[in-house]
């Protein structure tokens, strides 16, 4: 790539993702409006149907976010009656966080999501594993970078 086209938008590999991310969120939104969560609550409810009963520590790991910005999102969470915040009774420092049984049932109703997103998206099933794999490879890399900064 020649010096003077290296700071073009067009060619920044952050901007591609971060665009795609606003996309992808976008296409996402309608079918997540019918079952009443956002976005980010998605994901939440994801590693929570994968792994319930988590600490806000761990389950900000999984999803990279830290706890300032998840414990509103978990506040309003509880308040909509998805999940349970509860303080260990040994070390009061860590939160428990696990579904209740609305955010069990809802599982149900979000089955449809993935094929939908997929059906939505255009992409082959080829070319979305192969997405799927090359992003997760360059997360873990990045990742392991910044841990070490």
């Amino acid at each position: 790539m020649k010096k003077e086209e290296m700071l073009l938008l067009e060619n920044q590999l952050c901007f591609s993702i971060y665009a795609c991310s606003r996309e992808i969120t976008k296409l996402y939104r309608p079918m997540l409006d019918e079952i009443g969560i956002t976005y980010p609550q998605y994901l939440v409810m994801l590693s929570l149907w994968e792994n319930d009963k988590q600490t806000v520590k761990d389950l900000g790991d999984s999803l990279f976010l830290d706890s300032g910005t998840l414990t509103p999102m978990l506040k309003r969470m509880e308040q909509a009656g998805l999940i349970m915040r509860q303080r260990d009774s040994i070390d009061e420092r860590k939160v428990f966080i696990s579904l209740t049984e609305d955010g069990k049932k809802l599982k149900e109703e979000a089955y449809c999501i993935p094929e939908q997103f997929f059906k939505e998206s255009n992409a082959t099933q080829e070319e979305f594993l192969s997405l799927l794999n090359q992003t997760k490879s360059l997360l873990q890399k990045i990742h392991s970078v910044n841990e070490h900064k």
